[in-house]
């Protein structure tokens, strides 16, 4: 304990010792990192040892102190697992809080630095996360010994946010698995491709929108931000599947809109409520701080539970999210009949796990609603709008992929009498699902995932030179680093390199399935997939039938993740040029 700390002469020097040994560590930062200009590399050859020698003669901060390396040294202490040098206080998480870098990147760092490890150690501010690099562990992890490891890591019991906090992503245990097989049956291939003559009405809208902006260009092409195109495309398609509007986000803003951007940017102070309630639950909720606003709630609230309480009224039948979640409260949706392979809806969907596929009866609150309608709209709109944006950038910076991919679609095209497009057209389409497959490896939208013990679990040794297993306690957390997978030689040669052929048929049952997790991995897998991947390719297929896509002045090369954001995102922006096609 602490507060037990006695301080002596020795004690003092003890601790001394242990603050010069500390400090030293700090100093040994990665080389890129080295130069005299970095700010961090300043505060740990400057300011942390100056505060440290003023706190060394104060009972407090020798205690603090203590407690501090106690802390941070804890894995290693314990059973030799490697960790990056940290910052006091900070962790792991310097670069990413002081807006250096990227976390992506710094996770990544970490990743490659120990390359014959089986996992290692990382910290967020003073919290320890394990950080699995051995697939045959994520194997284990996440399906083998799923029971071990059945919850996200959450946000603790204090969290109650109005919007987030009864979310299927958050909830826990069997009332998880409740939730996950009430909902399974709404993201079927069969109910999604209801929802297709949808998603194509809003891709007219956006071909049309994107021809007048040409037009009235005096130059035949425009350049166009594509984040902040396919933002609005997928803000619409998820205004009109989930929740039965029609709105005209790519013309204007509009009140939707807006709201949706709202809560799906995760700003400065948005990631500093989530480490808050990571690391400080206790103090955020006793002031009431919620990482949606009220008005957030409202509208959404609003919206939800009023267009429900119409659709009853009026009598009311649509084939959208909402419609879905109606008969889920009421116990009427079944899963389909006529059992369809996942690998029809592309080679980076998810299976369904056991879990989803019990029938289980439960109570639903009007929370309950809300947030299940709150959670589709975050993931069609942030998942399917990076997407979009990094598949075009690709597509740009690789022309003789996107002319290949225009040819199937052209081929696609004449085989459709009535030029329509509906599900079985999009699925037919191998090389898109192979040029999505590698965009998703190269950019995946949710770059980790994270799953909390629920009981002691043995990991084995973290190396070669470990002398002991390592023991993850209850409530401790293990990561996996799906970029960092991605983008590791052993598994994809050549990494970095944008190439679709690794998802042909002659190449794909190569991959590893625990090294290719674009959607996750395990039971606890995004459970809308088949519809993100649906929505995706309805947009290529529209887009790229009518428009061409170059680089612009603007556009970056290299590409580079912007470092001061906390997602997915390129520095400098997703700026391309759009022209009609010949």
């Amino acid at each position: 304990m602490i507060d037990d700390f006695e301080i002596t002469s020795h004690g003092k020097s003890k601790i001394s010792r242990r603050i010069t040994n500390v400090t030293r560590e700090w100093q040994q930062t990665c080389a890129e990192c080295r130069s005299a200009e970095c700010p961090l590399m300043r505060l740990q050859t400057t300011s942390v040892p100056i505060i440290f020698n003023e706190a060394r003669h104060s009972a407090s901060g020798v205690s603090l102190i203590k407690h501090a390396v106690d802390v941070t040294y804890v894995l290693t202490c314990h059973a030799g697992v490697n960790h990056l040098p940290v910052i006091p206080l900070l962790g792991n998480s310097g670069h990413t809080l002081l807006r250096l870098d990227n976390i992506i990147n710094r996770i990544t760092l970490a990743y490659k630095s120990f390359p014959e490890d089986n996992f290692i150690g990382f910290y967020e501010l003073m919290n320890p996360l394990i950080i699995v690099k051995d697939v045959k562990l994520v194997k284990q992890i996440a399906v083998k010994d799923f029971e071990y490891f059945v919850d996200r890591r959450g946000f603790g019991k204090e969290f109650a946010d109005p919007l987030f906090g009864r979310n299927l992503l958050l909830l826990k245990g069997e009332e998880w698995k409740a939730m996950r097989s009430t909902l399974s049956p709404a993201f079927t291939s069969t109910k999604i491709r209801l929802m297709v003559p949808l998603m194509v009405e809003v891709g007219d809208h956006m071909i049309r929108t994107l021809k007048k902006k040409i037009d009235e260009s005096g130059v035949n092409y425009v350049d166009i931000e594509c984040k902040d195109l396919g933002t609005r495309y997928a803000n619409d398609v998820i205004a009109s599947c989930a929740f039965g509007l029609r709105v005209t986000s790519l013309e204007e803003g509009n009140q939707f809109y807006e709201y949706c951007k709202g809560m799906t940017t995760i700003s400065f102070v948005g990631m500093l409520k989530i480490l808050g309630y990571r690391t400080c639950p206790k103090i955020l909720k006793m002031f009431n701080i919620n990482l949606s606003s009220k008005a957030l709630s409202l509208f959404f609230s609003d919206l939800v539970l009023g267009t429900m309480r119409q659709r009853e009224e009026q009598h009311v039948l649509r084939n959208d999210m909402i419609q879905l979640l109606m008969e889920a409260k009421k116990g009427t949706l079944s899963h389909d009949s006529k059992v369809v392979k996942d690998a029809d809806a592309g080679f980076a969907t998810v299976e369904e796990s056991a879990v989803g596929k019990n029938k289980v009866a439960r109570e639903w609150s009007d929370v309950d609603l809300v947030a299940q309608a709150v959670l589709f709209l975050i993931a069609g709109f942030e998942t399917v709008s990076t997407v979009i944006a990094f598949t075009l950038y690709e597509l740009a910076l690789h022309p003789d992929v996107q002319e290949r991919l225009v040819q199937e679609i052209k081929e696609n095209v004449m085989q459709d009498k009535d030029n329509t497009i509906d599900y079985n057209a999009i699925q037919r389409m191998k090389y898109l699902d192979m040029v999505v497959s590698e965009v998703l490896r190269l950019w995946p939208p949710a770059p980790v995932a994270d799953r909390k013990a629920a009981r002691d679990y043995n990991l084995g040794r973290p190396n070669s030179t470990a002398q002991e297993d390592y023991i993850i306690r209850k409530g401790e957390t293990v990561q996996i680093p799906i970029w960092a997978f991605h983008r590791d030689p052993k598994y994809f040669p050549d990494p970095e390199k944008f190439d679709p052929e690794r998802f042909s048929e002659e190449n794909k049952h190569k991959i590893d399935a625990f090294s290719y997790m674009p959607f996750g991995v395990g039971p606890r897998n995004c459970i809308g997939s088949r519809f993100a991947l649906c929505e995706l390719k309805v947009a290529l297929y529209q887009l790229l039938q009518h428009i061409e896509v170059t680089t612009c002045t603007r556009t970056p090369v290299p590409a580079r993740l912007q470092p001061d954001s906390f997602q997915v995102r390129l520095a400098g922006g997703h700026w391309l040029r759009m022209k009609p096609r010949n």
